[in-house]
């Protein structure tokens, strides 16, 4: 039985940090302005990134955050600040 990456998406939970978001956009006028591509919204498996057009913004849902660092990788203007979450916060796997 193959199982896509919603489903297996679907089996982690994630315990939020309200008090320090691990995921922050240094400089949201770069987003706006010159990333063209939006790389972060397509590369990200989990959908932490969404750019909401008609507001000219860029939405980071963190607590979606898979830790997978595809995003900072894949920034044309390294304009993403990636840190792992504090301890006993983040993605928890349910099978390993």
């Amino acid at each position: 039985m193959d199982v896509n990456i919603d489903e297996k998406l679907g089996t982690l939970t994630y315990k939020a940090d309200h008090h320090h978001a691990h995921i922050k956009i240094r400089n949201e006028s770069v987003c706006q302005t010159q990333c063209k591509d939006k790389a972060c919204t397509a590369i990200c498996p989990a959908k932490v990134y969404v750019w909401e057009a008609g507001q000219n913004k860029l939405v980071v849902s963190y607590e979606n955050c898979i830790e997978c660092g595809a995003c900072q990788m894949l920034c044309p203007f390294d304009n993403i600040e990636c840190d792992m979450p504090r301890g006993g916060f983040g993605v928890q796997y349910k099978y390993g």
